[in-house]
């Protein structure tokens, strides 16, 4: 359990310091090197990262766009079949990340298991 909650938390932490410098696939580097480093085992391999940056993007999205009362999500979100909902494309943007995220540390996961059987 003490694994489950230090790669979650790694993983924010590390997501949110490399989007400073790097663009928006950050995130997979993050879970990719927590997933190296903190190992989870069987689902939670994927899932962890996937809420952590589901939480993060979540969260980063609904600050960024509170500040300017969601004028560009809500404009966003009139093009998408959102029915113009900032909530809902906020969400959207948590769980495209967090896929990605995911993807990555299961990624991550099996980088390890080929170095294991060397």
């Amino acid at each position: 359990m003490t694994k489950i909650i230090t790669n979650f938390f790694a993983t924010i932490l590390l997501a949110f310091l490399l989007s400073f410098v790097m663009p928006w696939w950050s995130v997979m580097t993050a879970a990719l090197a927590t997933a190296l480093f903190i190992p989870l085992k069987r689902a939670a391999v994927f899932f962890v990262p996937f809420l952590a940056i589901l939480v993060f993007w979540g969260v980063y999205s609904f600050v960024l766009s509170s500040g300017n009362d969601y004028t560009l999500a809500k404009r966003i979100a009139v093009l998408l079949p959102l029915g113009g909902n900032p909530y809902l494309l906020m969400l959207l943007t948590g769980i495209i990340g967090g896929l990605a995220a995911g993807v990555a540390a299961v990624l991550g996961k099996q980088i390890t298991l080929i170095g294991n059987n060397k």
